[in-house]
Order: C-alpha cells, then sequence, then structure tokens
C-alpha cells in the first residue's frame, strides 16, 4: 500500500461525487477514476462531453474519468472505493457493494449524516453492513464546498481513519495542487464536525433569512461550534479536531458560504418558507434538514446539552416559530462560556 491508487471508485455522481472524481483524476492523469451514476443520461454526458452539467455546469471533466451505471464494474479491481450517496440511503445502497469490494479494498465516506431511526455516523452503517473492520474505513471532511474544488480553487481537508498507514495512502493519492489533504486518527471527531455543522448552518441561515446581522450569526457559529465539541467528545472525539479543518474550518465555509446547501434551506425557513417546500427552491436536499432529529436523539442519549440543535429541530418539526427561536436560545440561563460544559 505504498504507491498511490492507479484505479478509484467513486460512487455517486452528485455534485461532490463528481469534484471528488475530478480531484482524484487530476491528482494522477495515469490513474483510472470510475465514476458510477445511477441515470444512464449522466453517464453518457460525462462519457461523451466530459460534463455534468447539473451539479458543476460547464466545468471539464479529465479524461481518465469513466462513467457507468454498473456499480458491480466500478468496483471490480479498485483498491479504493469513494462513498458519495445520500446518507439516509446509504444503508439501501451498500447491498449492491456487498461482495463485489476488492480484497482488502478502502471505503471513503464523503457523507456528512446520521442515520436516522438507529443514529449511526456513516463509518458505523458502512461497517454494519459490509461486515468490514473500522480501520478499513475512513472519512473525509473540511472545508470543501463542490463548485470552488471544481474550479480548481485551493482548499484542505481531512483524512481519518484509525489505520494511520491507510489514511497516509489515501492522501498520496489525493494530491492535486490545488487540494491539501491532511491525516488524522480521530474519525469520530471529524465526522461528528461534519455532521453538526450542517444543523448549525441550517441556524445560521434562518437567522440570516430573518435580516439578523452579524453579531448574531457570529455568535451561532461560535456557540455551534461549542455544542459540536461537548457531542463529539461525549462519543469519545478529540476536541483538538474540532478547532480544525474538520470542525471549525467545515463550520465557517458551511454557515458563511452561499454556495451551502444548508445555509441556504435555513435562509428560505428564515424568510417564511414552510419546510416541505424547500424541494421547489433547492436542486439538492440539504442534509441538515434530515440529520437534525438523530443528532438530537443522540445528543440526549448521551446527556449532551445542545439548544441550538434543540431549537432547528423544533423549527424544523413546526413546534418552534422562526420568531420565537432567538428568544428561546437567549432566554436560557446565564453560565460560564466553557466549551466542554
Amino acid at each position: 500500500m505504498n504507491a498511490p491508487a492507479r484505479r478509484i471508485a467513486v460512487l455517486g455522481a452528485g455534485s461532490w461525487g463528481t469534484t471528488f472524481a475530478k480531484l482524484a483524476a487530476d491528482s494522477n492523469r495515469d490513474a483510472q477514476v470510475i465514476l458510477w451514476a445511477r441515470r444512464n443520461d449522466v453517464v453518457q454526458e460525462i462519457n461523451s462531453k466530459h460534463t455534468n452539467a447539473q451539479y458543476l455546469g460547464d466545468t471539464v471533466l479529465p479524461s481518465n474519468i469513466v462513467a457507468t451505471d454498473d456499480i458491480t464494474a466500478a468496483l471490480k479491481d479498485s483498491p479504493l472505493v469513494v462513498l458519495a450517496v445520500p446518507a439516509q440511503s446509504l444503508r439501501e445502497q451498500l447491498q449492491s457493494v456487498k461482495g463485489h469490494l476488492a480484497d482488502d479494498a478502502c471505503i471513503v465516506s464523503l457523507m456528512k449524516g446520521l442515520e436516522r431511526g438507529t443514529d449511526l455516523r456513516m463509518s458505523e452503517v458502512i461497517s454494519e453492513v459490509l461486515e468490514i473492520p473500522m480501520d478499513r474505513i475512513a472519512v473525509l471532511s473540511g472545508p470543501n464546498l463542490a463548485m470552488e474544488i471544481a474550479r480548481k480553487e485551493p482548499t484542505a481537508s481531512v483524512i481519518a481513519c484509525s489505520d494511520t498507514d491507510r489514511a497516509a495512502w489515501i492522501a498520496s493519492s489525493l494530491v492535486p495542487d490545488y487540494f491539501r489533504p491532511y491525516t488524522n486518527s480521530d474519525v469520530i471527531g471529524v465526522e461528528i464536525g461534519g455532521i453538526v455543522k450542517n444543523v448549525i448552518a441550517l441556524a445560521v441561515g434562518i437567522c440570516d433569512g430573518m435580516g439578523m446581522g452579524d453579531n448574531t450569526k457570529a455568535s451561532v457559529i461560535t456557540r455551534g461550534l461549542a455544542e459540536t465539541t461537548r457531542l463529539a467528545m461525549a462519543l469519545g472525539g478529540k476536541a483538538e479536531t474540532l478547532s480544525g479543518l474538520a470542525g471549525l474550518g467545515d463550520l465557517v465555509a458551511t454557515c458563511a458560504s452561499p454556495l451551502s446547501r444548508n445555509r441556504t434551506a435555513g435562509r428560505l425557513i428564515g424568510q417564511g418558507h414552510a419546510v416541505d417546500d424547500l424541494a421547489n427552491h433547492m436542486t439538492q436536499t440539504a442534509e441538515g434538514t434530515k440529520s437534525a432529529a438523530a443528532v438530537l436523539h443522540l445528543a440526549r442519549k448521551n446527556n449532551v446539552d445542545m439548544p441550538i440543535t434543540e431549537a432547528v429541530v423544533a423549527v424544523l418539526e413546526g413546534t418552534l416559530t422562526v420568531d420565537s427561536m432567538a428568544n428561546r436560545l437567549l432566554g436560557r440561563r446565564l453560565k460560564s462560556e466553557g466549551i466542554p460544559s
């Protein structure tokens, strides 16, 4: 496992999956990147025009990306398999993966969500369904807005795996001149950072939609990082991970950028749009709307106080109006700012 991967399978041809395939292909033009797409018209477009216009506009994809709608063919002889499918459909999708992985293949999760009903992180779902050890599973997270990376704007990210040699090998396969991967062994901290930031971005978006200023949004971001850190530490993650790219970095990018789906969804809610109406205004799902309740449930199971998450869930479920959200948060009892408390 010393040489970078020469064949990489990417499952999921949405914005992030396609962008990641481009990133991997740009890293090594001698490598073959197989991009699995559910729809045949997307496969035909990628192979004939080298574009995926629905998600990346006129961005030209490298010629060493080959698309297919045959998941078995995509997985064949691929030592590195990257999953970029919707979090809530992962378990079902893995049934098509099971039994077709190359021996000792590594799995990289790009997904940022908790499975509803089980509160499992994506790495845990992968391990359970595919029956492979956690040291063969890595997660990638950071301030990684897909469109900016597709435009080759410089960014950094974190690859976390309990097997540090595997993390280093994966990183060596992802080194175009516009992307810098760091490694980490704290899978829990990296995943929780990527999951909860979507919920906090919803809260920031709601504030933005209501016309609140930067003081308000900065306060939500900062206290959002505090409750994210509390949850990560309760589950065995490390506080320092949340102060890095997969925590603070991802949180700032997701809460501040107009490219962020979760911030956009929150802004629409703050402007008065119903949660059920979001699909009519967005081309992609905001994962925070799907995972927020699971995050809150996981926090309560572990006796972790997450007031911003609790308020967002109440808004999503219709038990709290957006006008009442700020009063609910500001009306809590006074306490020290200490993050772990």
